[in-house]
């Protein structure tokens, strides 16, 4: 095994960056898991009260939610481009709300909440808290004769 050492300590690369990539998935999760708290927001209090918008709604502050902490990251994103690929599509019916108005900031949120998905939540996070890396300390294989 390459970079294998016996006795040695041996460090498993993390896919929680931190640093300066790091506070850029942080700076995109808040902004996305923001955007889509504002969202659901907007329906609930919207004039359109049929129980499949209340749903969703309560699904994009969900994912909103776990995306601002930054827990269960990767699937709330996957529910984030959902939400946005809905919206872009009309599948959903919009608020009318100034900041979510247009197909482009659609799309943009969408490509930000993909980036999010593809990526993962970084070091600051509680995924990385819960799931982050760990150390494992290979021992001396005893010699036999």
């Amino acid at each position: 095994m390459a970079g294998y050492r016996e006795g040695r300590l041996l460090r498993i690369f993390s896919t929680f960056p931190a640093g300066w990539p790091g506070a850029g998935l942080l700076l995109l999760r808040v902004t996305v898991g923001a955007l889509l708290i504002l969202r659901a927001a907007a329906c609930l209090s919207s004039e359109h009260e049929t129980r499949f918008l209340m749903v969703v709604a309560l699904l994009t502050a969900a994912s909103g939610v776990l995306l601002v902490a930054g827990y269960l990251s990767r699937l709330a994103a996957i529910v984030a481009v959902a939400a946005g690929v809905s919206t872009m599509c009309s599948w959903l019916v919009a608020p009318n709300v100034a900041f979510y108005d247009t197909r482009t900031t659609a799309a943009l949120a969408t490509a930000i909440a993909a980036a999010v998905a593809c990526l993962g939540p970084g070091a600051f996070s509680l995924d990385s808290r819960l799931f982050g890396p760990r150390e494992i300390v290979i021992p001396k294989a005893p010699h036999t004769s």
